[in-house]
C-alpha cells in the first residue's frame, strides 16, 4: 500500500470529470494536491472542493513555454498524474483537420512535452511516480474515433516504453486504461456508451491502481478484456462484430 502522506501530487487535467474525483482521493489519503488546467476559475473551483489544502497551476500542455512556467511555479514533486486529454467523435467521413490535431496536440505530444519536462530529473534523483491515462479505445482503431483511438494508441506505447525502460529504477511508471466514464467530452457522443462508469467510481479503481505496484490497469474489467484480447482477433471478424458505428 502506498503511502501518500506528505506527498505532493501533481495532477495534469485535474480541474473536472476523472481528475477532479481522483485529485479529491488523493487529498484525502493526505497527499498535497496541484491541480493543473488551462481554465482558472474552473481550477480555483476544484481547489476548494479539496477535503485539505491543495494548490492550482494554470497549464496548456500545448505549449512549452506553459510547461516549463508551471514547473517553476509547482516546484519538488513526489508524483504527476498526467489526464490532460480533448475528444470529438468523428468518421473519417467527417474529417476535421483542426481538431484531429488538437486530439494529437494534446492526448499525445501533450505527454511528450511533460515528459521531456520532468523526466530527467526525475531520472537524475531516482525517484518519482508517473502515472499515464490511456484509454482501451486506443487497443484497436475503432469507428468514429479519428484522431483520439490513434493518440491514445501512442501514450499508450509511449508509456509502455517508458516502462521498460525505467522498470527497476527508483522511477515508477503506471498506466491506466479506462473504458466510459461520464464527463463533458462523452456527452458528445451519441451512441450507447457499455458499461459507463461515473468520475468518482472510476477514480477508486484508479486510486487503487495507484496503491498497488502493477504497471497496467484496464477497466471495467469486462468491458476492457474485450478490448485487450480483440488485438488477437481477425481483422475482418472484429470489424463486423462491431458493425459500422
Amino acid at each position: 500500500m502506498r503511502d501518500f502522506v506528505g506527498k505532493r501530487y501533481w495532477l495534469i487535467g485535474g480541474s473536472e470529470g476523472l481528475g477532479l474525483a481522483l485529485a479529491k482521493k488523493l487529498s484525502g489519503a493526505g497527499a498535497r494536491v496541484i491541480l493543473s488546467g488551462r481554465d482558472e476559475a474552473r481550477l480555483a473551483e476544484a481547489v476548494e472542493a479539496m477535503p485539505a489544502p491543495a494548490e492550482a497551476v494554470v497549464l496548456d500542455v500545448t505549449s512549452e513555454a506553459s510547461i516549463e512556467a508551471a514547473l517553476v511555479k509547482v516546484g519538488s514533486f513526489d508524483g504527476v498524474v498526467y489526464l490532460a486529454g480533448t475528444y470529438w467523435p468523428m468518421k473519417a467521413q467527417e474529417w476535421e483537420t483542426a481538431k484531429v490535431e488538437a486530439m494529437i496536440d494534446t492526448n499525445l505530444s501533450g505527454l511528450v512535452r511533460l515528459a521531456s519536462a520532468i523526466l530527467p530529473g526525475m531520472i537524475a534523483a531516482n525517484r518519482g511516480h508517473l502515472v499515464v491515462v490511456g484509454s482501451i479505445g486506443g487497443y484497436r482503431g475503432l469507428p468514429g474515433a479519428i484522431g483520439y483511438s490513434a493518440s491514445k494508441a501512442g501514450v499508450m506505447a509511449l508509456t509502455e516504453s517508458l516502462y521498460a525502460d525505467l522498470r527497476g529504477t527508483g522511477v515508477e511508471v503506471q498506466l491506466v486504461n479506462p473504458g466510459f466514464i461520464r464527463t463533458r467530452l462523452t456527452d458528445k457522443n451519441r451512441f450507447r456508451m457499455p458499461s459507463i462508469m461515473e468520475p468518482e467510481k472510476a477514480a477508486q479503481h484508479m486510486f487503487e491502481h495507484m496503491c498497488s505496484d502493477n504497471f497496467r490497469m484496464n477497466f471495467p474489467l469486462m468491458f476492457a478484456s474485450f478490448f485487450r484480447f480483440s488485438q488477437l482477433l481477425p481483422d475482418g471478424l472484429f470489424y463486423r462484430m462491431l458493425g459500422k458505428g
